[in-house]
């Protein structure tokens, strides 16, 4: 399986969550490997100077309508949480602390996280609410926790986002295939002609 999608990500993008219940599907059709590339979003915001859309009123209201169309035509829940936007700096670590450390696991954290901030809309930058997540999930938060106190985790992190940037990154989700970056869940099509053209 020489084809590859890697998939720049970060939990708190509504959009992200809507490539990520796609791609999978996408990836088994063309026979298709999908690489998770964990970043942070607000860093690649603060590099490039773009911003989230909610931050443009009228163009907030479009994208929770145009999301929502979305959904519906891949026939997956969504639900966004009150108190959108959030910071993710802790949840990426720990996401890339999972693939690092214990990447066996890894489908399972971003699987039950996505599944916690989308379908279940809730507040993941609550401490309290994140931990009780994780264990209902199987997970130990303060195993999580630490992950996200290590030092290679972070600079991974910041790794990995530097890299998107470099690559010409501007938002959530990104999606390389080979050197062709494809920005935005809308641009699943393209993909997937990539993917076939291959």
């Amino acid at each position: 399986m020489s084809k590859t999608v890697e998939f720049f990500f970060d939990l708190g993008s509504p959009a992200t969550y809507l490539a990520y219940t796609q791609l999978p599907k996408i990836c088994k059709q063309t026979d298709s490997q999908l690489i998770f590339r964990p970043m942070l979003l607000g860093g690649v915001f603060k590099a490039t100077g773009n911003a989230s859309p909610v931050t443009v009123p009228a163009k907030g209201r479009y994208m929770f309508q145009d999301l929502e169309r979305y959904a519906k035509r891949y026939g997956v829940p969504l639900k966004f949480t009150p108190n959108f936007p959030i910071n993710t700096l802790m949840l990426m670590r720990a996401v890339t602390g999972m693939q690092l450390h214990h990447p066996e696991r890894f489908q399972a954290f971003i699987d039950c996280l996505f599944h916690a901030l989308w379908v279940q809309g809730l507040s993941l930058d609550d401490p309290a609410t994140v931990a009780a997540v994780l264990t209902q999930n199987g997970f130990d938060p303060n195993e999580v926790l630490a992950l996200t106190a290590d030092e290679t985790v972070k600079a991974t992190l910041k790794e990995n986002t530097e890299e998107a940037v470099q690559r010409g990154v501007f938002g959530a989700p990104s999606m390389f295939v080979r050197d062709q970056l494809f920005f935005g869940q809308d641009r699943l099509d393209f993909i997937l002609e990539a993917l076939r053209a291959h």
